[in-house]
């Protein structure tokens, strides 16, 4: 405690990896307090549990605007979040309070690819109408056209956002045969001649794609980027899949898209809102596969990402350099 006679307060939003506890713990120089459960925290109770904090570990759950900041007061330094997006924060306001901020991108790249390529899979191969057709006994015999789906070998795969996410999406799925990969930017990336990946317009790439992944960050740029527009030019066999932001895609236009067999299905991970009512239209297709947002749900991934986190937090507070700082 050398240095820091005054525990700092540190107000974390969720019940997380004991690896991110630890590091808190261990630090020695914080009074933790922790909104205990799996299910987030309450506004009324985040706001109460800001109050005077010099620092909060907050997952992407969490919006963190002006309300907030003002309820934590003076104190607050530093607000870390267990995510690599950043959406949920003010940036602006943070900003212009002097705060600084860390995030936790790299380590959930390749759990994120994974699932990525995995829900491509399930949703092309159509896993998941199988598995019902079992159970259900719909599962009569073989028969020559039954349950066929999209294979990758041979196939034109379009990615939207080759960053790092993207980049290891696209080096998974090159093993399959896919023979052509395209990808969209405002420039060609380097990194791109390692998968053999061709830089090309959105619409090309829409056009001429037998699969469509979204792996781009959300800006407003690309806010509502898959919409009635986007669709129409996809072909009518096309797979489309987005593991980036779920308002990335503009999910009424893609109702219609799936039903009148625009295109040939779907898979998300992250939908408008989180959780999709269980009424909500998209889950009444056949042809969209939705999970809800586990890219990155490994246990080691996990642990990893809470590790980092609170690693941010520690570094962030005592004046150190943070091993991922959000440059503002």
């Amino acid at each position: 405690m050398q240095g820091y006679p005054k525990p700092m307060k540190v107000f974390v939003t969720r019940r997380i990896p004991q690896e991110g506890i630890r590091v808190l713990s261990k630090s020695g120089v914080f009074e933790l307090s922790v909104w205990d459960s799996d299910e987030p925290v309450p506004r009324a109770e985040l706001l109460k549990g800001v109050a005077g904090v010099d620092g909060i570990l907050c997952l992407l759950t969490d919006r963190i605007d002006s309300e907030v900041l003002d309820a934590a007061g003076p104190n607050l330094k530093m607000i870390s979040t267990m995510s690599v997006g950043v959406d949920h924060l003010v940036i602006e306001e943070i900003k212009k309070r002097g705060m600084r901020v860390g995030y936790t991108p790299d380590v959930l790249t390749d759990a994120t690819a994974e699932l990525t390529v995995a829900l491509l899979l399930a949703t092309a191969r159509r896993l998941l109408e199988g598995v019902q057709e079992v159970k259900s006994g719909g599962w009569s015999s073989w028969k020559p056209l039954w349950m066929c789906g999209y294979g990758l070998n041979g196939s034109t795969v379009g990615v939207i956002g080759l960053g790092r996410i993207g980049m290891a999406i696209a080096r998974r799925l090159k093993p399959f045969g896919v023979k052509k990969l395209l990808y969209t930017g405002r420039a060609p990336k380097p990194q791109a001649a390692e998968v053999e990946g061709e830089h090309v317009t959105l619409g090309r790439l829409l056009s001429e794609s037998d699969f469509i992944v979204v792996s781009c960050s959300l800006i407003p740029e690309t806010r509502g980027l898959c919409d009635k527009a986007f669709f129409s030019k996809m072909k009518r066999t096309a797979v489309f899949v987005n593991t980036s932001r779920g308002p990335v895609v503009n999910q009424e236009d893609l109702y219609e898209a799936l039903s009148s067999g625009q295109i040939a299905a779907a898979g998300l991970d992250v939908t408008t809102p989180e959780p999709l009512p269980t009424n909500h239209p998209l889950l009444t297709l056949k042809n969209c596969v939705v999970l809800p947002h586990i890219g990155s749900a490994t246990y080691s991934t996990r642990g990893i990402m809470a590790e980092l986190a609170a690693t941010n937090l520690v570094a962030g507070l005592t004046g150190k350099a943070m091993p991922s700082e959000l440059a503002l």
